[in-house]
């Protein structure tokens, strides 16, 4: 069966192969070119890391701004770049197998850029979310072509190391959004956020044109069927989480986006396992390392992007930062992973990968709880004490399963993993920010003071009308945020333990001794 690779290195970049480069080559690039053509790629991810991490620390600014939006539409502004990019990274991965990676790639940036361009240009909520799905279909086509491009240049014995240095290049671009957002925040509003990426991607995309290599194109099949399928399961259970306080959790729209879920994702693996072409093999799930592996870090980034999601709100409303206060308050963290990470393989090598998986992860959950406890009388230093134990879990955990799930694979089926990797980081990241949106919303507005809940239509409007009436009533409307804030944490916490040991329950046969794996040795 022939499974649609979202990263898989090009096998025809090699013109002493034989091999028929796509149209438009220079022929192959010359030794400094081809030592740039990694560092280029990089850039573009950090470019797009950067946008996704930098968005959350404007949500307090686009609360409070001309567009008026409510709770419910804040979460949708966050959440549709990643719902799109979750959705088509698949897919988008094998258009550029069959039409090139470089073209790809240049057509991405644009697209990128011109989402960004709308997003600065919005004059409503409705053009703000449509400029949002733009980027994020940008970004899937974006990503897979930038590894693949990254290996296609880099000699065989190298390619750990660049594979390396590209998931550094995801969590750099997120430490540096939140600086570019801070200080850009600081003192112009956030339409100049989303328009400094414009000339970022033009500029990417030009050297793109001049330096990325033409890689061999593969026939292929896209799997129309199978990506509206996904798109749509995603869609409406994310449509049911975030608008079912509003609506109503038994109103006939919430109950029907949850039935259309159900059914999409039914019909979405009843089409899978039948396809000759699918968009994913989902047989592969079966094996313990490559299931648990995708499960648990979908369920790692539920808190980390619920905490992304909540971080500047509580730093801005309960705490009084400044937009690049809040920028570099949430920087231990993202060190604290770049330090963690690397020494991850080392102890999975020595304790047993589900031993790591196992410490990781209940550091994530104890993080989100103690961050849960968090009030406007908190000191700074004993939440970055919070933030530095759910960092030291990340950094222990994804890197075992994420590279279980590549290792448990053939390696012609490498892209594949990596493809399965990404998507299960943005599903969950999209799902921890509609799971605490909701929660945090909910619980805000029930405990607002009367006087306040009447004109509350998102958290700005409301801490704006509670300081009308006062410090009493503003210290009342922190109280019911960081009381919700809290909620929404532990609500992140039990859903990632029950993931948790989901995964460490599916991981116990990838490691049990004399269990045979098919699939390596087919490779």
């Amino acid at each position: 069966m022939t499974v649609h690779s979202a990263a898989r290195p090009p096998a025809g970049n090699d013109p002493a192969r034989g091999r028929r480069p796509s149209p438009g080559t220079g022929g192959s690039p010359g030794p400094a070119v081809r030592g740039a053509i990694p560092r280029l790629m990089n850039a573009a991810v950090i470019a797009i890391q950067a946008m996704v991490s930098g968005v959350n620390l404007a949500v307090p600014q686009l609360s409070g701004s001309g567009l008026h939006p409510s709770a419910t539409q804040l979460v949708w502004i966050v959440d549709i770049h990643l719902l799109v990019f979750a959705g088509l990274l698949v897919p988008a991965g094998a258009l550029g197998d069959r039409l090139g990676r470089k073209p790809v790639l240049i057509a991405g940036l644009a697209v990128f850029g011109a989402g960004c361009l709308g997003c600065a240009l919005a004059p409503d909520v409705p053009v703000l979310l449509v400029g949002r799905a733009v980027t994020g279909l940008g970004a899937a086509l974006v990503m897979p072509a930038t590894l693949a491009l990254s290996l296609a240049v880099t000699p065989p014995g190298e390619r750990g190391r660049a594979v390396g240095a590209w998931s550094g290049a995801t969590g750099l671009g997120g430490m540096l959004g939140n600086l570019l957002a801070g200080s850009t925040l600081q003192f112009f509003s956030w339409p100049v956020f989303f328009a400094l990426f414009v000339p970022v991607a033009a500029l990417l995309a030009g050297l793109a044109c001049r330096w990325a290599p033409a890689t061999e194109r593969h026939a292929g099949r896209s799997d129309v069927p199978g990506t509206v399928l996904l798109v749509g399961a995603l869609t409406a259970m994310l449509f049911g989480l975030i608008e079912g306080r509003e609506l109503g959790w038994a109103s006939a729209s919430v109950l029907a986006a949850f039935a259309a879920a159900a059914a999409f994702g039914a019909l979405f693996v009843v089409h899978c396992l039948s396809a000759d072409h699918p968009l994913i093999d989902l047989r592969l799930l079966a094996e313990p390392a490559v299931g648990a592996g995708v499960l648990g870090v979908a369920g790692a980034f539920v808190g980390m992007f619920g905490l992304f999601f909540l971080n500047a709100q509580y730093l801005h409303y309960a705490k009084g930062f400044s937009a690049i206060e809040t920028g570099l308050a949430i920087l231990p963290q993202g060190l604290c992973m770049k330090v963690v990470s690397p020494h991850s393989a080392r102890l999975a090598g020595r304790w047993g990968s589900r031993r790591v998986v196992a410490t990781g992860m209940a550091l994530v959950v104890a993080g989100l709880v103690l961050l849960s406890l968090a009030t406007s009388a908190t000191p700074y230093w004993r939440y970055a004490i919070d933030l530095l134990i759910m960092a030291t879990g990340m950094g222990l955990a994804t890197p075992p399963l994420s590279s279980g799930i590549v290792a448990a694979l053939p390696r012609t089926q490498s892209g594949l993993g990596s493809a399965l990797n990404s998507a299960a980081r943005e599903i969950g990241s999209a799902l921890g920010i509609a799971v605490v949106g909701t929660v945090v919303t909910a619980r805000f507005l029930a405990h607002l003071p009367p006087a306040v809940a009447a004109s509350a239509h998102s958290t700005s409007d409301a801490m704006t009308a509670a300081g009308h009436l006062g410090s009493a009533g503003h210290a009342a409307a922190t109280r019911a945020f960081t009381d919700a804030m809290g909620a929404g944490y532990r609500a992140l916490a039990v859903l990632v333990a029950v993931i948790a040991l989901t995964v460490l329950v599916w991981r116990r046969d990838a490691e049990r001794p004399g269990v045979p794996d098919s699939r390596r040795a087919a490779a």
